[in-house]
């Protein structure tokens, strides 16, 4: 299974957790299980989704806002 593929699935999940959650909601039931499980649904999207340190870096010294936006006016 490819990255791509696999944070998809994780998406599905995570659709199908909030849809389950949302019921309990509106019934008025307790809902641990399933927030605990999103919580670690999106905890793995987030590890296989983030990048470096000198990624997040270089985007950060080269976005074109930045680049753009007169901080003495």
């Amino acid at each position: 299974m490819s990255q791509t593929q696999y944070l998809r699935f994780l998406e599905k999940e995570i659709q199908k957790i909030n849809k389950k959650i949302d019921f309990k909601i509106v019934r008025g039931e307790e809902y641990f299980k399933e927030a605990r499980d999103h919580k670690l649904l999106l905890r793995k999207v987030r590890y296989h989704t983030r990048r470096s340190l000198g990624g997040r870096l270089l985007n950060l010294f080269f976005r074109t806002d930045i680049l753009r936006k007169n901080i003495y006016a």
